[in-house]
């Protein structure tokens, strides 16, 4: 008996805490508007199901005392950060343990929290596709992006996906599986090498931040965004064309030239938070499934690079559905 053909679609999509926040030209904005807009109509169209929801986070519900690679959430919460909403995500949690065990039968170990908190990292794919947490059904998977070595290799991130996709194959439901991370950026989160012990440590032991703490956060980034604009910051500047050689890759669903020039180059080339990039690798490859093949239809492809947000801001969507959904 031939396998049934799985309806799935990828969608990679940036955030940014910035948006919405600094400053930006207007046609900049505009243009970053109507895309967004259009992302938010061809996933209306698509009708996800379900949505598998890929992505970072940054020091808000995963801390250095205990960082898994990967993690699935059978409950997950928004802690409202920037201008997201807070509140519970509306997790299928009888799926996200069912892909959890299905994971372990395939041999791929993966963490599971039963109290996940999530940044705008998730929340903001969310609330630009939704209008806020009132979603689809959701299973929540953390990607660690910052804190090496435990960040997942590129090989790694696909292979997840496949996995994923053939747990999809055996589900009724038409899945949007989203990427939500990247590009090519290096705001100012820290790492422990850090010189301040006291940095160090908030990065290690998990704990809920004050109303001060949370307002010097967004002050700091919100003034690394008007540097990296200005030219006068030390951080490492966008790199549109290894986002475009990004963005080609996931769209053929080939990484090798990424895997061969190594790890190191990812945050040499495009900044030390472009690992986040790889929640497009996991998303991407769950259509990669035997049964999540046929035909891909490209819904969207857009890219700017906008330094007052600190991103190279892409969004590339594509389904297996018919052409009906297509955007030139």
């Amino acid at each position: 008996m031939q396998q049934r053909l799985s309806e799935r679609g990828f969608l990679g999509m940036s955030h940014s805490p910035l948006y919405g926040l600094s400053a930006v030209d207007g046609a900049v904005l505009q243009t970053l508007d109507a895309a967004v807009a259009l992302a938010r109509e061809a996933v209306q169209r698509f009708d996800p199901q379900l949505v598998v929801l890929v992505g970072p986070d940054h020091y808000n519900g995963f801390f250095n005392e205990l960082m898994p690679p990967f993690c699935i959430g059978s409950e997950a919460t928004s802690v409202g950060d920037y201008l997201t909403p807070a509140g519970p995500l509306n997790v299928d949690a009888a799926l996200a343990l069912g892909l959890a065990e299905h994971l372990m039968d395939a041999d791929f170990d993966i963490a599971v929290s039963r109290r996940m908190k999530v940044d705008h990292g998730f929340v903001q794919a969310l609330q630009f596709l939704w209008g806020g947490l009132d979603s689809p059904p959701v299973v929540p998977i953390f990607l660690n992006a910052v804190a090496q070595p435990g960040i997942p290799r590129l090989r790694r991130c696909e292979q997840l996906g496949r996995a994923i996709g053939a747990f999809l194959d055996q589900l009724p439901q038409r899945t949007l599986v989203i990427g939500s991370g990247g590009l090519s950026h290096e705001p100012p989160v820290p790492t422990l090498a850090h010189p301040d012990p006291a940095v160090r440590e908030r990065i290690i032991c998990k704990r809920t931040p004050t109303e001060q703490d949370v307002a010097a956060k967004t002050a700091r980034v919100m003034a690394a965004g008007v540097a990296l604009a200005s030219g006068t910051s030390a951080m490492k500047p966008l790199n549109p064309r290894w986002d475009a050689q990004w963005m080609q890759a996931c769209e053929q669903a080939d990484w090798r030239d990424f895997c061969a020039q190594g790890e190191a180059a990812i945050e040499q080339q495009a900044g030390l938070s472009a690992h986040e990039s790889k929640s497009w690798v996991v998303a991407r490859s769950a259509l990669e499934s035997p049964a999540g093949g046929g035909a891909l239809q490209r819904a969207l492809h857009h890219y700017q690079a906008i330094p007052e947000f600190i991103a190279g801001y892409g969004i590339l969507m594509l389904h297996n559905l018919p052409a009906t959904l297509s955007h030139s």
